[in-house]
């Protein structure tokens, strides 16, 4: 289950490096896709903690783990608030209602 939060991650990561490459015609449509994505991403990483078998109760107990240490090292540094706010949302059991 890792390697498709992994897959999730690669994709946003890829709509992340066009992003900041794209031209402002590209700009809002590059945006929406990595948005897109990187929600995928947090969903898929959802579903995986839901799966742990004796899931961190904490955020600090998450940062532990070696899988949470190895998307986090792979995010740019824009994005690492983002995620770590996500993650504790999902240890918390909180969902988050996003609009398109």
């Amino acid at each position: 289950m890792m390697n498709r939060v992994k897959q999730k991650l690669e994709t946003a990561l890829e709509d992340w490096e066009s992003m900041t490459k794209s031209t402002e015609d590209e700009s809002e449509e590059c945006a929406e896709r990595f948005e897109r994505h990187f929600y995928e991403f947090i969903d898929e990483l959802k579903n995986w903690y839901q799966q742990l078998e004796q899931p961190p109760l904490s955020i600090e107990e998450a940062e532990n783990l070696i899988e949470i240490k190895e998307l986090a090292e792979r995010l740019p540094e824009p994005l690492e608030l983002n995620f770590m706010t996500e993650l504790e949302l999902i240890i918390e059991g909180i969902d988050q209602v996003r609009y398109d």
